[in-house]
C-alpha cells in the first residue's frame, strides 16, 4: 500500500499526459475550442491518431510502423483507409513515392467513398508530376535509374477518369498534355489539348490550350510529301481563335500561320503532282496542278506548278485539256506579273517535269 500511495501521484500525472494527447477539440459556434470527451488511447482513434502525429513532428518511421500495425490488426475497421493514407505519406517522407502509390491505389480503388479518396488521388496527382518533370524510379530500392514515362501519363489519366469535371481533373488534363507536348507526341497532345478545350471551355488555361492546340498540329506536319491532316485542323483552330478571340488571334500572329498553311497546302499538292508525274501519269499530275491553280493562284507553288505545265500538257488528250483552265493565260497574268519567265526548278528539269 505504501509503494502504491508513492507511485499514484506518477501514475496519474502520466495518465493525465496520455489522455491529453489524445483529447479532442472542436471549434464551437463562436470559434473558440472547446474539449470533447477524452479518447481511450487504446482506440483505434487514438491509435491512428499517433502514427499521423509521428508523421507530423518529422518521424515517417514510427508512422509508418504504426499504420502498418494498425492495417494489420484492424482488417474489418473502418478506418482502413485512413491509415493506407498515412502509411502512403509516411513512405512518400522516406522517399519511396512509388511504393507509396500502393496505398493510395488501394484508396482509390475500394475506399472511393471515404473522406481521403480525394486526397490519395492529390498525392496520385503530386507524384505524377514529378514524374511528368523527369523523376526517375528506384532500382529495387537503390539509384534512381528507372524511366518513369508511362507511370506519368497513367497516373495522370486515372486522375481524370476518377474525378471528372473536378479541379485536381482539370489540372491533370493540362498536365497530360504538356507533357506530350514537351515529348514531341504532337498528335497525343494535340488529342490532349482538344480534350481540355472541349471538357473546360470555361478554364483559366484555356487560352494556352487553344493555342498550344494549334502549335502541336502546326508542328506535327512533317512536309509535303507526308499526311496534311494536320494543317486542315490548325487552320480550322486558328479561324476559330479568330473568332473567339480576336486580340490573342493578332497577338500571335495567325493571319502570317494561316498564310504559312496556305504555301504548306498548295506545297503539298504540287508535291502529289510531281508523284504522279514520276510515275507516267500525267493525267493525275494535271489534275492535280489544276486544283493548285484554282484553290491556290497566289501561292508558290501555284507559279511552280505554271512553269512545268507545258511539259504535262504535251502528254495529254486534246479532250482532258479542253476541259483544263486556259494555263496559256494563267501563265502570262502570273509569270510576267511577277518578272520575267524563269526555267522550272532544277529539281523539276531533272524528273522532266
Amino acid at each position: 500500500m505504501i509503494v502504491a500511495a508513492g507511485t499514484l501521484p506518477w501514475f496519474s500525472a502520466w495518465t493525465a499526459d496520455v489522455r491529453a494527447q489524445f483529447q479532442e477539440y472542436k471549434l464551437d459556434s463562436s470559434d473558440r475550442w472547446q474539449a470533447q470527451e477524452d479518447i481511450d488511447p487504446t482506440s483505434e482513434v487514438a491509435q491512428l491518431r499517433e502514427a499521423r502525429r509521428a508523421l507530423r513532428i518529422g518521424d515517417a518511421s514510427l508512422a509508418k510502423l504504426l499504420s502498418n500495425r494498425f492495417i494489420e490488426a484492424h482488417p474489418l475497421s473502418p478506418l482502413r483507409p485512413d491509415a493506407f493514407l498515412i502509411r502512403g505519406d509516411a513512405k512518400r517522407a522516406l522517399g519511396d513515392e512509388y511504393e507509396a502509390l500502393f496505398d493510395y491505389e488501394e484508396i482509390a480503388r475500394r475506399y472511393f467513398g471515404s473522406d481521403v479518396f480525394v486526397p490519395a488521388l492529390q498525392r496520385e496527382f503530386e507524384i505524377a508530376q514529378e514524374y511528368a518533370a523527369g523523376k526517375r524510379r528506384k532500382f529495387f530500392g537503390t539509384i534512381r535509374i528507372v524511366s518513369t514515362y508511362d507511370d506519368a501519363q497513367e497516373l495522370l489519366i486515372r486522375v481524370q477518369e476518377r474525378l471528372p469535371g473536378s479541379e485536381l481533373a482539370e489540372k491533370a488534363g493540362m498536365e497530360l498534355a504538356d507533357f506530350y507536348f514537351a515529348n514531341r507526341e504532337l498528335s497525343m497532345a494535340a488529342d490532349a489539348y482538344d480534350l481540355f478545350v472541349q471538357n473546360y471551355p470555361r478554364s483559366p488555361r484555356i487560352t494556352k490550350a487553344r493555342l498550344r492546340l494549334i502549335y502541336s498540329y502546326l508542328a506535327a506536319f512533317r512536309g509535303p510529301d507526308y499526311d496534311g491532316t494536320g494543317l486542315l485542323e490548325a487552320k480550322s483552330r486558328l479561324r476559330d481563335l479568330q473568332v473567339a478571340e480576336p486580340a490573342l488571334a493578332q497577338e500571335v500572329g495567325a493571319d502570317a500561320i494561316l498564310v504559312r498553311i496556305y504555301e504548306s497546302e498548295a506545297a503539298k499538292l504540287l508535291a502529289t503532282a510531281d508523284w504522279y508525274w514520276q510515275t507516267n501519269d500525267a493525267i493525275s499530275a494535271e489534275l492535280f496542278i489544276r486544283r493548285i491553280v484554282k484553290q491556290y493562284p497566289d501561292s508558290v507553288a501555284c507559279l511552280d506548278a505554271l512553269r512545268v505545265i507545258p511539259m504535262v500538257l504535251a502528254k495529254l488528250p486534246k479532250s482532258v485539256i479542253a476541259g483544263g483552265p486556259n494555263y496559256e493565260a494563267l501563265r502570262a497574268a502570273k509569270l510576267r506579273v511577277r518578272g520575267t519567265e524563269v526555267p522550272p526548278p532544277a529539281s523539276a528539269a531533272r524528273r522532266g517535269c
